[in-house]
């Protein structure tokens, strides 16, 4: 054997270290592990140090001994992992570093930037996700004064603007959502006000991929304005077909949500697999064996990357794009396409992209859905198997919602700390509903587009389907409505700790596990995990934070509560008033009557707040009040606030100014 031969078999085998049956499960693991390192321990050393060290490894296996290569298989194997370990460690590092505004913020500068997605339209003002080009290469978010010009933004228009970038702020608020981090996550590295005067148009319109998806979207949603619906049934069908979401209502997200279908309104592997399904019905002509199946196969995956694209290409689309890809070049190559490894290599594509993708509640969420409906459902498919067709599709959907549920209820009372009560009957009504109204809105968009010939039969037929999509969309939001008005539609305020979630997934795997190995050993694991959960309940109930009175941070308003077993009272008071509690003095001033008065004794009290009247002098609150700690709340104006901390800190005071600490908590 020649020297060329032998080390093809080397190579050869060295690969076979990371491939296998799931290939890209194995490429998934130092992917997931560097996130996970980089996000905790953020001072790693230099990515190039793990990058040389997993090429001089990998370069290390080619010398090994032929007749010693089955004994050290595994180097090839640890030298990829330490290689793809270091390309994410940098890929995490430059899109941190991207979501930073740290060296440009708190001064006025001029901007130039590229409008990213489609304008959302508020009240008084425009908001526009914008990636700065010049002179930093960062995304922000911009709120334009609204105007004729503001409200006539696209994606693509490129923008001048003088504007003071601000990082984003979180208000410090009990249990407050970290929007800092989201923002973070999302890619965002701070946001600013624009007046109309301090911005224009440069008459350029720089195109991308993404910018041409969303381009093309907002035409679909401008069609979409066409159908002559409601501006509920309007939000609903936009975010169902192309994943729009800015149109909805919080009372219809809130009701979606109630109902345990709010799954519908984010495009999702649901939509992507009907398409799939439309699209093997209209391309069947092609047949299903030889040239022409390829073909047939190659045209679906480009109609639903086309879909894809037509949504702005969101996380949750590309995900079940990429796995049904797969799938059709599986079944063209007669192979197995959908499956585990179909699954990690959506994941491996889209992480290497962003892995701040990883953070997301809704990657978590679209990933570990489809894990449990591979899972679960061939598991829950055995304990009932009818006779008839029509109970076995009634079986199929219970099963599948069931599972899907199992796989993200505990990530759900993780994060929001809520779960739908009836989400197997409203899924059972609403999912088939969903399908006719995916499958309905074809032959309106079709009909739509014929109706531009202005002939009477095209028009007919376009508002006959028009009308038909109407009602159907109207009856499954009546249906939604109908649910989250039930008693006990949802259990709420029943968080889980990190701890709680990964035991709760591991009784759910043992549990899928014990179906079909039927193992005493599993039913150890699921007690033991039982019993840790619920210690862990008890610990939590025990040790439960004490109660607090809290000065919140609201932007120019003044409110305060009391927090008892994590549920808030505010406090609604007026002028100046003493707040007796058992262990504090507290004082709350709005009302400033101490100007020209004079006191014989003191009052000493812990905490003194001040509120709504920038005259406050604490020269002269001092003598009243001896405060310990003065509490400035955001209602005071920022010069008043400046002006009293100045002066507390020259009577040796110690003050907190809620506006920019965030808010104060005093346990009570």
């Amino acid at each position: 054997m020649c020297f060329h031969e032998q080390r093809f078999l080397h190579v050869k085998c060295a690969m076979k270290n990371i491939t296998g049956k799931t290939p890209f499960f194995r490429l998934l693991v130092p992917v997931v592990l560097a996130i996970v390192v980089n996000e905790f321990i953020p001072a790693l050393p230099s990515a190039v140090v793990f990058f040389s060290t997993g090429f001089l490894i990998m370069l290390l296996s080619f010398f090994i001994p032929e007749n010693k290569e089955f004994h050290y298989r595994w180097v090839f194997g640890v030298g990829a992992f330490v290689f793809i370990f270091s390309l994410i460690t940098c890929r995490y590092k430059q899109k941190i570093e991207e979501s930073s505004l740290e060296h440009y913020a708190q001064q006025q500068d001029t901007y130039k930037g590229v409008v990213l997605d489609i304008p959302q339209q508020k009240p008084r003002s425009v908001q526009v996700n914008t990636k700065l080009v010049y002179p930093v290469q960062k995304n922000a978010i911009l709120y334009f004064e609204k105007d004729a010009q503001s409200v006539v933004l696209r994606p693509g228009d490129e923008i001048v603007f003088r504007a003071n970038m601000q990082p984003f702020k979180n208000l410090g608020n009990p249990d407050d959502f970290d929007y800092v981090r989201f923002m973070r996550i999302k890619g965002f590295a701070g946001s600013a006000y624009i007046p109309a005067y301090q911005w224009r148009k440069t008459g350029k319109s720089i195109p991308s991929v993404y910018t041409l998806s969303q381009n093309l979207r907002a035409k679909a949603l401008d069609f979409y304005k066409s159908f002559g619906l409601n501006p509920d049934e309007y939000a609903f069908i936009t975010a169902l077909t192309l994943g729009y979401k800015s149109n909805l209502s919080n009372d219809l997200q809130d009701a979606f949500r109630a109902s345990g279908t709010a799954h519908v309104l984010a495009v999702s592997g649901l939509h992507v697999g009907i398409i799939y399904f439309i699209l093997n019905i209209f391309f069947s002509f092609l047949g299903d064996s030889g040239k022409k199946l390829i073909l047939k196969q190659l045209l679906i995956i480009l109609f639903l990357w086309g879909y894809a694209f037509l949504t702005g290409l969101s996380v949750s689309v590309v995900r079940a794009a990429i796995m049904l890809s797969i799938f059709c070049l599986g079944k063209a190559f007669h192979r197995q396409g959908f499956s585990y490894n179909s699954l990690a290599a959506a994941a491996f594509f889209i992480l290497v992209f962003n892995p701040l993708s990883f953070f997301e509640a809704g990657f978590q969420m679209s990933f570990l859905s489809v894990f449990a409906i591979l899972f679960f459902k061939p598991k829950l498919d055995t304990l009932y198997v009818p006779s008839r067709q029509f109970f076995l599709k009634i079986r199929d959907l219970f099963t599948l919602s069931l599972s899907a549920q199992l796989g993200v209820f505990p990530l759900v009372l993780y994060y929001f700390g809520t779960f739908p009560t009836y989400f197997f009957v409203t899924n059972l009504l609403i999912v088939p509903l969903i399908g006719m109204a995916i499958y309905a809105v074809f032959p309106v968009v079709f009909f739509g587009i014929l109706n531009q010939l202005n002939l009477a039969v095209f028009h007919s037929l376009f508002r006959a389907m028009s009308w038909a999509l109407n009602k159907l969309i109207g009856l499954i939001i009546h249906i939604v409505y109908v649910f989250e008005s039930l008693p006990c539609s949802r259990i709420t305020n029943h968080y889980l700790s990190f701890a709680q979630v990964v035991l709760l997934f591991i009784v759910l795997f043992v549990i899928g596990r014990y179906v079909i190995k039927k193992r005493f050993g599993y039913v150890f694991v699921v007690l033991g995990s039982i019993l840790v959960f619920l210690f862990i309940n008890t610990y939590n109930i025990v040790n439960m934070t004490t109660d607090r009175f809290v000065v919140y941070n609201r932007p120019g308003v003044s409110e305060m509560g009391v927090v008892v077993n994590n549920k808030a009272t505010p406090v609604m008071r007026k002028g100046n008033n003493v707040l007796a509690y058992s262990s504090k003095r507290i004082v709350r001033l709005s009302e400033n009557t101490y100007r020209s008065k004079i006191s014989e004794k003191t009052f000493p009290v812990d905490f003194l707040i001040l509120s709504e009247d920038d005259s406050f002098s604490m020269n002269t609150l001092n003598d009243y009040f001896s405060p310990q700690v003065v509490i400035l709340d955001s209602s005071l104006s920022k010069y008043a606030a400046g002006r009293i901390t100045e002066e507390c800190r020259r009577l040796h005071i110690k003050v907190h100014d809620v506006t920019q600490m965030g808010a104060f908590s005093i346990n009570l």
